[in-house]
């Protein structure tokens, strides 16, 4: 049976995050100093403090969830952990996995999720843009409404997070239009996200072309452990493959569906969601009942996490 680490994307920040992770292990923080060097404010104080609405900032958020996951890997190999035989990580996710994977150093990772998160926030004028949780239809189903609602406009599938669990993104009155398709389509939910950034659609192309002129200027090497991309939902370790999928995962879907079931299909069987929360753990399980996912972010969860790899 071989294992994965799953890394977090946006949407799993909370104040106090890992808090009692930092009781017990100096390295929490210790990651965190290293991320408030590079950007120049007290980044665990932010997380710790808040107040929540600077922690839920794109620009903060990034940072702050890429060093939480760092500092889990860190702490999984102190604790005596295995490497896993793969990696993925949930759109902004993919960046700790690919420090993880030593393809990326941590310092660069910290500077390209603060301008990726800049570039992301300036793209869309504020309110132009929108985001919302599609729950109860077949993939299919929310492609054509979006296809539908379109008129000219931008709207389409951006996050293929679970069966009957799809995101969509574009202009507002596109992304309104849509969810009225998909409840017309007997959708159980169809509810705006509380995000302001339309992620992962056509209007983050210019964002992508500015994002690739900052990944030309870092040094990327390949993979050590094979990274399944959210474009491809593939393993790759090739450095330059790697870092063209980043660029276009800025505007394209991400196929988190299809990753997990990659995974499943090469003999992975246990994995580990890698930072704060147990979002993409709740989504693996509606995805493969069978794949067991442990998280690390407190002492008797990584306890568990170590039992349940040496099985």
């Amino acid at each position: 049976m071989k294992s994965a680490f799953l890394f977090p994307g946006q949407g799993s920040q909370s104040v106090g995050m890992l808090a009692k992770a930092a009781e017990s292990w100096p390295i929490i923080e210790k990651t965190f100093a290293e991320a408030s060097a590079v950007l120049g404010y007290d980044l665990w104080h932010l997380c710790q403090q808040g107040p929540a609405e600077d922690l839920n900032q794109t620009t903060v958020t990034q940072p702050a969830l890429l060093t939480a996951s760092v500092a889990l890997w860190r702490q999984w190999f102190v604790a005596g952990g295995q490497s896993p035989d793969f990696l993925a990580g949930h759109s902004l996710g993919e960046y700790s996995a690919l420090v993880a994977a030593e393809s990326l150093n941590f310092f660069d990772a910290i500077k390209l999720v603060r301008l990726r998160g800049e570039l992301m926030q300036t793209a869309v004028p504020a309110g132009a843009g929108k985001m919302a949780a599609i729950i109860g239809l077949e993939d299919a189903q929310v492609t054509g409404a979006c296809e539908e609602a379109a008129a000219g406009d931008v709207v389409s599938a951006v996050n293929f997070n679970a069966p009957g669990q799809v995101v969509i993104a574009g202009s507002t009155e596109a992304v309104d239009r849509a969810i009225d398709a998909c409840k017309s389509r007997g959708a159980r939910k169809a509810m705006p996200l509380p995000v302001s950034v339309p992620s992962h659609c056509a209007l983050m192309e210019g964002a992508a072309r500015e994002l690739a002129t900052a990944l030309d200027e870092v040094d990327f090497h390949d993979a050590v452990i094979p990274v399944v991309q959210n474009v491809t939902a593939q393993p790759e370790t090739d450095s330059k493959t790697l870092k063209a999928n980043l660029v276009r995962q800025l505007f394209s879907p991400v196929l988190w569906t299809d990753s997990v079931r990659t995974m499943v299909d090469q003999q992975v069987g246990v994995a580990v969601e890698c930072g704060a929360g147990r979002v993409l753990a709740g989504l693996a399980k509606r995805i493969d009942r069978d794949l067991k996912v442990y998280g690390i972010d407190d002492p008797d969860a990584l306890a568990q996490a170590l039992e349940g790899f040496e099985k």
